[in-house]
């Protein structure tokens, strides 16, 4: 059965020659430019973008083909790049924005499509209702063909995200063998990204392009990330230098880090660390948004520094828009996508590596020890993990929500519930 094209957190996905085929992104890409063009009340270039997945450059040039023929100027990507690389090129340029073809950490059959407005980062929830809505009326055809030009998608990215950062005390740092870097891309789109942005070799895992992502999913998750733990246990045994790894999901939005013990970190340590080297060795100010998943370390160590709080349901887009209405200095969600006000709206590993290679470089500690600091700090100590349990239908679900809503349990693990939180779920 072919699943119905719906925007999720992030983008329409769907499984390739399934749901997802030509016919399909060539109805859908016209009708997302023609949304994100009404809502600026312009004219205008979008941006397409994808990423290293199967067929995502046949499909990008579907979409590409299909907007130029609805009356739009298209840039089309000469490589694939990140996702955070398309977001920038869509504000660098002016763009109405842009379209990437990418199924982000999903598994090896599906592939999608990413709508990012002309600010750099995700499309309101309203946007891509409307763009579902107008799926079901005739499209307009315009008596205008666009044109089509190819662009480098990495030049003016990494130009930009060098300027953030001490770029010189970096690179010193790696160059003199006191830090070590290494980089999972996990055969994504980041593939290449972290050498071309500290313009040094680093030591990269998983670079190379395959289809099936050797059997799993380019995502950020420990289970997918035993040869990233070799390399870096191997290093420190031989080397009393500081090492990191860095892991990158299939379209590099969102990040994870391995310690010089070989010691997997979410982004719910990750979060903390920055929000502290933002906060204390930049002298940044600004509100802290984090979603109801968040780690409940994020409002103590911003409470440290007079950061306000703000808490979101879950999915990147609801700090999007916050941050385009708020002075946020930092959005963090719990699947490892984080963004900066010091960028564009839109969660960006890559940039997210240069401030944590900052921290160490101006702390000297590893990034364990850096997260052990501020739990200290704070007398606050957890624990977290995910478990995902499908549910067998519809029914099911419906009944365990009337549960949760009707007779909630009155304790975990023996500790008694003190609030329950209904943002997003239960």
């Amino acid at each position: 059965m072919i699943s119905p094209i719906k925007f999720g957190t992030d983008g329409w996905r769907g499984v390739i020659a399934r749901d997802f085929t030509y016919d399909r992104v060539a109805r859908v890409a016209p009708v997302a430019a023609t949304v994100l063009a009404q809502n600026h009340s312009d004219t205008g270039t979008i941006v397409v973008g994808y990423d290293r997945r199967f067929m995502a450059r046949e499909f990008a040039r579907v979409a590409a083909e299909a907007v130029q023929n609805a009356g739009f100027d298209v840039l089309l990507s000469e490589s694939y790049a990140t996702t955070p690389a398309f977001s920038w090129a869509a504000h660098d340029r002016d763009c109405l924005g842009a379209i990437v073809l990418t199924a982000s950490h999903n598994p090896a059959a599906y592939l999608g499509l990413k709508v990012k407005g002309g600010f750099g980062g995700s499309v309101s929830p309203e946007v891509t209702q409307q763009i579902e809505l107008k799926l079901g009326e005739d499209l307009t055809v315009s008596d205008r063909k666009g044109t089509l030009t190819h662009f480098a998608p990495w030049e003016n990215y990494c130009h930009d995200l060098r300027q953030k950062v001490d770029m010189p005390a970096i690179s010193q740092a790696i160059s003199s063998g006191k830090l070590k870097v290494f980089a999972d891309v996990m055969h994504g789109a980041a593939a290449g990204g972290l050498s071309k942005l500290l313009e040094l070799p680093v030591t990269e895992i998983n670079s190379n392009a395959d289809p099936l992502f050797d059997g799993g999913a380019p995502e950020p998750l420990p289970r997918y990330l035993s040869c990233l733990f070799r390399h870096i246990r191997s290093y420190s045994r031989e080397s009393d230098g500081l090492a990191v790894g860095f892991v990158f999901d299939g379209d590099g939005d969102r990040i994870a880090a391995v310690d010089g013990d070989g010691n997997f970190l979410s982004s719910q340590i990750l979060i903390p660390i920055l929000i502290e080297h933002l906060a204390q060795r930049r002298g940044l100010k600004g509100e802290i948004v984090k979603t109801v998943s968040g780690s409940d370390l994020i409002p103590k160590i911003a409470n440290l520094y007079n950061l306000p709080v703000h808490e979101t349901p879950i999915g990147y887009k609801y700090i999007a828009d916050r941050m385009l209405t708020e002075d946020v200095l930092m959005g963090g969600e719990e699947s490892g996508g984080i963004g900066y006000n010091t960028h564009i709206p839109e969660r960006d590993a890559l940039l997210s590596v240069l401030y944590l290679l900052e921290a160490m470089m101006m702390s000297g500690q590893d990034l364990s020890q850096l997260y052990r600091n501020l739990q200290e700090k704070t007398s606050f100590f957890s624990q977290y993990d995910r478990i995902d349990l499908p549910l067998a239908n519809m029914a099911v679900r419906s009944r365990l929500l009337e549960k949760l809503e009707t007779d909630p349990p009155q304790e975990v693990a023996g500790q008694a519930i003190v609030d329950v939180s209904t943002k997003d779920g239960y």
